[in-house]
């Protein structure tokens, strides 16, 4: 009879929260295993924020080289080597995973298990799973295994080599003319990455309303508004119906869309996110979910005691810093004084150029909630200091105040290095303190932060 290895944590997935909680729960005197069936790092490092982030940089390089002429300068041509970018970006990926592989490889506590892990029972007071080939018992197990593209009911997708976040790395041919279907983060980011190389790109946003759609309006209009200068063209229309072959690529139909169908050699599907939660084996442990999600509460324990989940598959935002500040909270709740709990200040950015950093409630998520509201924006065009003098004035700043007490809900910066500028807020809102504290505050000149101080001015 198979001996199985005993441990008091077994972490499902080697992704943001669960290698660190790995390292720091057997630091505290635990026998941890992780199980990762495939590359540690997750999505963040295999694919999405590690060379997404890469090949972005590159894209801006060329960007700014047709640019020259603003500056002075005369570039007379510049060449694409769409390989070669991608080249660059997988041995950053390689780099940071072999980091991770070395690390585990050579640990005996925690102690990495390859092969895919299954629930296929309750053993006493824990848990039986199968990983892999092994029979593993735990006494506590902690699931962060992250999320996948969802595919949406588009006829005919299944006959087509589409595009998608998981596979996006390997396509070193450069599209022609590449539909994005999708019209929010992923899609926008990765629509402005490859125009930026050279490919025509028309991004099909399944709704009547606008481009990522969770934010305010007016932010959304001047994000479309910027990417639309650049030659990204939109398509708006009920959804994307079917694709079919064409004599030189692929027909998309669209759903009360204008025009009612599109001639394009490429598709990248960027319509959401899939919890990787369908083969765990959760019904032999009485565990459920919704639409794929596990439930958990402020501490992150499942309905099920012993069960912890963590990183995307837990519902709420869906980012590598709030799945990395997940180990923080099990590791208070686990092995700590369970002081933290996921009631936080979250930040996330998309990554276009220029960024928009976003914080807290929209303005019509605040109105919504019965917040009297103070109003502020700054349009990046009226800037007089270093935006305008490195020639990056695009976009604007919103933020969001409450009338009665003058402290931050929410705020937009859509403005270069936006993903940075916006922990200004982020940690008035951490700290709670008033705007006062930001306007009586001295800035060095001439910066971009500066902005963030004279929107609120």
């Amino acid at each position: 009879m198979e001996n199985p290895g005993v441990y008091d944590v077994l972490i499902v997935g080697g992704g943001q929260a669960g290698i660190p909680l790995a390292y720091k729960l057997a630091a505290e005197g635990l026998s941890v295993a992780l199980a990762e069936r495939r590359d540690l790092g997750g999505s963040c490092v295999n694919f999405g924020c590690t060379p997404t982030k890469a090949v972005i940089a590159s894209a801006k390089v060329a960007h700014q080289a047709r640019r020259a002429s603003e500056y002075g300068l005369r570039i007379p041509e510049i060449h694409i080597d769409f390989p070669a970018v991608l080249r660059r970006a997988k041995e950053i990926v390689e780099l940071k995973r072999g980091g991770l592989d070395k690390g585990l490889e050579d640990s005996e506590n925690p102690t990495l298990i390859r092969g895919h892990a299954r629930f296929e029972g309750r053993e006493g007071e824990g848990f039986r799973l199968r990983v892999g080939g092994r029979s593993v018992l735990a006494r506590q197990v902690v699931l962060d295994t992250g999320t996948r593209t969802l595919v949406p009911p588009i006829d005919g997708l299944e006959e087509v080599d589409y595009i998608e976040s998981g596979n996006w790395l390997e396509k070193t041919g450069l599209p022609g003319h590449l539909a994005v279907v999708g019209g929010s983060y992923i899609g926008l980011e990765m629509a402005q990455f490859y125009n930026r190389m050279g490919s025509r790109v028309t991004v099909v946003v399944g709704r009547s309303d606008h481009v990522a759609p969770s934010e305010d309006d007016d932010v959304t209009e001047a994000l479309r508004v910027i990417l639309k200068e650049e030659g990204v063209e939109f398509v708006f229309c009920e959804r994307a119906e079917a694709v079919t072959p064409g004599n030189d690529g692929l027909i998309l139909a669209l759903d009360g869309g204008e025009p009612a169908g599109l001639n394009v050699s490429h598709l990248f599907i960027a319509t959401g996110r899939k919890p990787n939660t369908d083969d765990l084996g959760l019904e032999n442990v009485g565990l459920g979910t919704t639409e794929g999600l596990i439930e958990v509460d402020e501490r992150l324990a499942t309905e099920i005691e012993g069960i912890w989940a963590a990183g995307d598959i837990r519902g709420g935002p869906m980012f590598t810093h709030t799945s990395w500040d997940d180990h923080r909270v099990l590791l208070s709740q686990m092995a700590g004084d369970g002081s933290r709990t996921t009631e936080r200040v979250v930040p996330y950015a998309i990554f276009t150029d220029p960024e928009l950093g976003r914080v807290g409630m929209t303005e019509r998520q605040a109105r919504e909630a019965g917040h009297e509201v103070e109003i502020m924006r700054f349009d990046m065009e009226r800037e007089k200091g270093k935006a305008r003098e490195i020639g990056e004035n695009k976009g604007l700043i919103k933020v969001v105040a409450d009338a009665a007490d003058g402290r931050i809900l929410g705020a937009a910066v859509l403005t270069a290095e936006g993903a940075e500028l916006v922990h200004v807020y982020v940690d008035l809102m951490n700290s709670g303190a008033p705007l006062e504290a930001l306007r009586n505050a001295i800035h060095i000149h001439p910066t971009l932060a500066e902005d963030i101080q004279s929107a609120v001015s």
